[in-house]
């Protein structure tokens, strides 16, 4: 199988919410990078999503001496943890295999060590149970995320912005989406934890600077703004990163630590804010939008088009309030996913299988882990930001 290929047997198409009048219950499994994930979530035929479990295990202890991920550790721990959480996620859900109507599995992107171990489980569940195995973009998990939470329509406005991701999307559903910015070089979250890293917070890193800039002076440092003279929706935060590690190396008090930690959240939510804010404009006159109005039965009042923010930096409430201010200036609702659902788990996973299992976008047993997937693969190979090499297209 290409690098390339689709990981379903009938990809491309939009959800119909309503196209499977039945219950589906998945099993997700989520092992991305470093945490062991798996959750059992119940798919209703309004499309309405129920958590029956939720675990996560988490590898801070173990990644905290090196600060940050590595990958050779995230691994093994991935097979040590896999067979355990699983089984309590069985449990907490009080039910049996029997009961399942698929499994779904990230297949990418991610450390593909991890990758290869959630994958391999969840074929090994398929056959044994004869069971539908549905290969699962970690990103895509965290862009229907939010209907975790309450039932969302398509289509809608996606900020996905984590550890290693930055990206505007037009979501129209399940394998439909269209990319309108990314970043070009790191992601915001990495920003967070790099720069945290150089103030000396240790790991995670993005927690701490949060919990740190809270009795900080934002405006005190006077950082770099990137891309100012670009009219697109890109992201640029490797500028940013520099120059507050930089600045870190010159703190002398934990008070100058608290500024330049208010300073860097504030930095980044502002261009987060921007981009946000030119996305929303483009978006508020494309065809999606206007085929969102035209699609309601006469007479029937239509609600403001929907901004979501999903990704464990979504989870940041600086950058929630700061980007949902900017949603309600833009006319736009706003929406999250709650908190146990912004980091990496696995009922997002499980969501998203189970949708797709809806469409019947089911995967062969012989798909293979990857390193890159975009979700939007097109753009990313046509208008990349990054040559694309052995691993593939990155974003």
């Amino acid at each position: 199988m290409s690098i390339g290929a689709d990981y379903s047997s009938e990809a491309g198409r939009a959800t119909d919410a309503t196209s499977l009048p039945r219950t589906l219950t998945v099993l997700g499994l989520e092992t991305s990078c470093d945490e062991t994930a798996a959750s059992v979530v119940r798919l209703a035929p309004d499309g309405s999503a129920t958590v029956l479990s939720s675990v996560v295990h988490s590898q801070i202890d173990d990644h905290a001496a090196f600060g940050g991920v590595v990958p050779e550790i995230a691994a093994r721990s991935h097979v040590e943890m896999i067979d355990g959480v699983v089984r309590r996620a069985m449990t907490d859900a009080g039910i049996g295999y029997d009961a399942l109507d698929g499994v779904a599995a990230t297949a990418g992107p991610g450390l593909v060590g991890g990758v290869m171990v959630g994958l391999g489980f969840g074929k090994a569940v398929a056959l044994a149970r004869d069971l539908p195995l549905i290969a699962v973009n970690h990103l895509e998990g965290h862009a229907v995320s939010a209907r975790l939470g309450q039932p969302v329509d398509y289509p809608f406005l996606l900020l996905l912005v984590s550890g290693g991701h930055c990206q505007l999307l037009e979501v129209r559903g399940i394998g439909d989406k269209t990319r309108l910015g990314t970043t070009i070089d790191d992601a915001a979250g990495e920003a967070f934890d790099k720069i945290a890293k150089a103030l000396g917070l240790g790991y995670p890193g993005g927690p701490a600077l949060e919990k740190l800039a809270a009795s900080g002076d934002g405006s005190r440092f006077d950082l770099p703004r990137a891309l100012l003279g670009r009219k697109d929706c890109d992201f640029s935060f490797s500028g940013l990163k520099t120059a507050a590690s930089r600045l870190a190396q010159t703190c002398e008090t934990e008070q100058d630590k608290a500024d330049l930690a208010a300073a860097v959240q504030t930095a980044i939510a502002r261009q987060l804010s921007e981009r946000a804010d030119r996305a929303m404009k483009d978006y508020a006159t494309h065809d999606s939008a206007i085929a969102l109005k035209q699609s309601r039965p006469a007479g029937e009042a239509v609600g403001p088009s929907l901004f979501v923010v999903a990704g464990g930096v979504a989870a940041n409430k600086t950058i929630r309030a700061t980007l949902e201010a900017t949603a309600a200036r833009n006319g736009f609702a706003f929406l999250a996913p709650p908190m146990a659902y912004c980091t990496d788990n696995a009922a997002m996973i499980a969501l998203a299988g189970a949708e797709r299992l809806r469409l019947g976008l089911v995967s062969d047993i012989d798909t293979a882990a990857r390193p890159r997937w975009p979700l939007d693969e097109h753009s990313a190979l046509t208008a990349p930001t990054h040559t694309p090499g052995r691993k593939g297209a990155k974003a």
